[in-house]
């Protein structure tokens, strides 16, 4: 430092470092230039208040499986399951809201994640559950995406059901009306004949 400058510091004029430009055409540009890990970040959509309290995270980015509510427009308060992700638009797709086409069809209509917010995450990604810090005890069947499993009946529990009196078998096959036995097709033989006599053996 000189020793004229009486102790004055040099500062760079600007040197804030800003996550986006002020310009709104650098900003725009930006959106549209952003690899797939910043539209990522990007696509991000807020936490509801029980999650947040959970994972003390506002917001994740959201992903294929998550149940998100609707926050405006024609489904708002609709909770549906994200059903496809779309990073080249910035928009996603939900189960069972569709739009009308002029030609009486029915297509998946895009939604902002501005106009989300998340009620359950899909952790059945190992990675998620490590990035959000949930162990694999505190994640129930429905986080995971897995189906419950249908209800059989084991052989000892069958086992324990009694079987059905006689007598009330007896009694319900008295009251339901039985069926007639319907008599079988006659069958129709044809008689055997003896070939016509030719021209020539009638000749004498």
């Amino acid at each position: 430092m000189a020793p004229h400058r009486r102790g004055v510091v040099d500062h760079r004029l600007g040197g804030v470092v800003r996550d986006s430009p002020r310009s709104p055409r650098r900003q725009r540009r930006a959106l549209y230039t952003a690899d797939t890990f910043e539209r990522r970040r990007r696509m991000a959509v807020p936490l509801s208040r029980e999650l947040r309290g959970r994972f003390h995270r506002r917001a994740v980015p959201v992903r294929k499986g998550d149940t998100v509510r609707v926050l405006s427009g024609s489904f708002v308060g609709r909770e549906e399951r994200v059903a496809r992700v779309d990073r080249r638009t910035y928009s996603l797709t939900l189960d069972n809201v569709t739009l009308k086409t002029a030609d009486e069809k029915m297509k998946p209509l895009p939604i902002r994640p501005a106009h989300l917010v998340i009620t359950r995450l899909n952790l059945s990604d190992p990675w998620r559950r490590r990035a959000l810090k949930v162990r694999d005890e505190d994640v129930s069947a429905e986080e995971r995406g897995a189906a419950p499993e249908p209800e059989t009946v084991t052989p000892e529990v069958a086992a324990e059901v009694p079987a059905p009196e006689p007598e009330e078998e007896v009694a319900k096959a008295e009251d339901s009306p039985a069926a007639e036995p319907t008599p079988p097709a006659p069958r129709t033989r044809r008689r055997a004949t003896a070939p016509r006599p030719t021209a020539e053996e009638e000749a004498p």
